[in-house]
């Protein structure tokens, strides 16, 4: 959930230095200003430039600080690997997950082969430029009407991608990337720690929550959170 002009300032830019500017756009299209193409168009106006201007590969793919940091805050969404697995990050912008997934799941002890997806073209060249090896599994499109050309084991995906009004049916319709028993994983994302909107929301949906995690995160009333739900057997 963005948030909202309401929140405590601190608080809200501790959980998206931009939220300002996405709240606008959010309200934008709740009057009918904008229809949901301009809202992703809105939105890649925003993260596309500062994520390409970044300079570190951290930044470039939405995390401040350095990689002792992306560590702590990304490698949670390895809790729900518990196997060799095929691996789609939706939202992969320069492909620094894509590459630390792999490394620390050599380090957990198992396999995982790496796809990715990004709505900026030119993120997803970057992506491709960094990582040739997986320059044929990291492909442009907008995951909430992508058909992928396969399936996966566990997706990964931020619900913050898509309008909040569209979540529901972004949620089903990543679950139908996945293998049956395969896990669709949310996260990471901040979140105030006694709080589980975004876990709530997705099991009124009707999608149980099978499992979730958390780190420390820097201010103290927030998380860095995961969770993931599973794609019905024979599905």
């Amino acid at each position: 959930m963005s948030p909202s002009s309401d929140q405590d300032p601190a608080l809200a830019g501790a959980k998206e230095r931009a939220w300002r500017e996405l709240a606008d756009i959010d309200a934008a299209l709740d009057r009918g200003e904008i229809d949901e193409d301009g809202w992703h168009a809105a939105v890649l106006a925003i993260v596309e430039p500062a994520y390409l201007a970044a300079d570190t590969p951290m930044a470039q793919s939405g995390k401040s600080g350095d990689a002792a940091g992306w560590e702590h805050g990304r490698r949670l969404v390895l809790d729900a690997v518990d196997r060799d697995v095929t691996f789609l990050d939706v939202g992969c912008a320069n492909g620094l997950l894509m590459e630390s997934v792999v490394a620390w799941s050599v380090e957990d002890g198992h396999l995982l082969e790496p796809y990715g997806v990004d709505i900026s073209a030119r993120l997803a060249d970057l992506a491709r430029r960094r990582c040739p090896q997986w320059a044929d599994r990291i492909w442009t499109a907008n995951a909430a009407r992508w058909q992928p050309p396969r399936r996966f084991d566990v997706v990964r995906t931020g619900l913050d991608y898509v309008p909040e009004r569209g979540r529901e049916q972004y949620v089903a319709h990543l679950l139908t990337f996945l293998e049956p028993g395969g896990r669709l994983v949310v996260g990471a994302y901040n979140e105030e720690t006694d709080r589980d909107i975004l876990a709530s929301a997705v099991e009124s949906w009707g999608h149980p929550v099978v499992g979730r995690t958390t780190r420390t995160h820097r201010h103290p009333a927030l998380s860095y959170k995961a969770f993931w739900v599973e794609a019905r057997t024979g599905t």
